[in-house]
């Protein structure tokens, strides 16, 4: 008999929100990994973009074995977290570390596209799309709760104790995919059943490619934006400019870090519900306006102006998701999985470029860098309004 959708979509939630604490948790650690392992600016961006790099080169090959073995790309996420996270309590040189956030990026990927491809593929339920968001909720909620671990958490302790501490979570995830292995059993596609984003490129070529309208390629940008901001301000601006600048401890990184995601997880539903109702160009707009001005603050205001920037932030981020769903909006069904594909491969490479790009700018050159990306989302949001 098969199990209930919301037992479904309950675990994967568990799964998600276990193996994003760790991702919430590194953040406002990161000053005292510089200091702790002699760290210069640009290796400590190296060891932080690792992880998108990680999401960027698995996300193809995620999403093929996802589509043939379910079970086993989410019972392989939390092994692949827990390796990354006890290498990375290691303490140990600069390619252990580099290797940590690598197997943690691999893990976020499983999890992600494999919970993605559950809640699509399970259908039993009603409200398929309300799942989807839950899934998404989760994930925030969890790295909120790696944000305030770490604020809770003894000072004393040394960063890789911290970690370790913030990360034991996982030890739910792992529990959770043992289930899921049984909720989701692996299956063999026919040969003719390629991975929808084979399929989606296929189809668009028989008739070769259509040509991609001007707003489309606008979200592309757009979404890079925001992954780049999103990997440069939680990953190095906030920690770094915090500590050095405004002699924050990692209790107060972890506050500013979690003020932006309070804001999120706040309008996220809100921004969901307006743009069914009211489009979702409206919306862009002025999430690319707000992501502007937040980072204007992020880059060059004093402490209370940079928190004003954390907020601000927040809100912007809860427009995650509305460059894909415009993307949809204008992509026939043949093209949809092969743009989603490359839109996703964009979006995880910025989030591997913004703190490579901070860390070899170096802290007092990023507030120049961090104003130009919201100077870009400014002129993505002009542009919106006259496409």
């Amino acid at each position: 008999m098969s199990p209930p959708a919301f037992s479904g979509t309950a675990l994967l939630c568990v799964m998600v929100f276990a193996s994003t604490v760790c991702v919430g948790a590194f953040g406002p650690l990161l000053p005292e990994i510089a200091r702790a392992q002699g760290l210069p600016d640009w290796q400590l961006g190296v060891v932080a973009g690792a992880f998108g790099l990680a999401r960027m080169a698995a996300d193809l090959p995620v999403g093929m074995l996802a589509t043939r073995r379910l079970g086993s790309t989410l019972a392989l996420a939390p092994v692949a977290l827990l390796a990354g996270v006890l290498l990375l309590a290691t303490a140990g040189p600069l390619p252990v570390l580099i290797l940590g956030r690598l197997l943690t990026g691999l893990a976020q990927t499983l999890v992600m596209v494999g919970g993605l491809t559950a809640v699509l593929q399970d259908q039993r339920g009603s409200s398929p799309s309300m799942r989807l968001n839950t899934l998404e909720f989760s994930g925030m909620l969890g790295v909120l709760g790696g944000l305030t671990l770490v604020a809770v958490l003894p000072e004393g302790w040394r960063w890789n104790t911290t970690l370790l501490a913030a990360s034991t979570p996982v030890v739910l995830a792992l529990l959770a995919a043992m289930r899921l292995r049984r909720v989701f059993p692996d299956r063999v596609e026919p040969a003719r059943s390629a991975h929808p984003l084979e399929r989606g490129r296929a189809g668009a070529g028989r008739g070769g490619l259509p040509a991609v309208p001007p707003v489309v390629k606008l979200m592309f940008v757009q979404g890079a934006i925001m992954a780049l901001a999103w990997s440069a301000v939680s990953q190095f601006v906030v920690p770094l400019r915090g500590t050095r600048e405004f002699g924050l401890d990692r209790s107060g990184i972890s506050s500013l870090l979690s003020l932006s995601q309070l804001m999120d997880l706040l309008v996220l539903l809100p921004v969901g519900w307006l743009a069914d109702r009211i489009g979702r160009r409206p919306l862009l707009v002025a999430g690319a306006l707000v992501l502007g001005l937040g980072l204007g603050a992020l880059g060059l205001g004093s402490l209370p102006v940079f928190t004003v920037g954390c907020a601000l932030f927040g809100l912007a981020m809860a427009g995650w998701m509305l460059p894909l769903g415009m993307i949809r909006e204008h992509t026939e069904a043949a093209g949809l999985a092969w743009r989603a594909g490359a839109y996703r491969m964009g979006v995880d490479g910025a989030m591997f470029l913004g703190p490579l790009i901070c860390g070899f700018l170096g802290e007092a050159r990023t507030s120049i860098f961090i104003v130009l990306v919201g100077a870009a989302s400014c002129a993505i949001a002009v542009r919106l309004m006259r496409t």
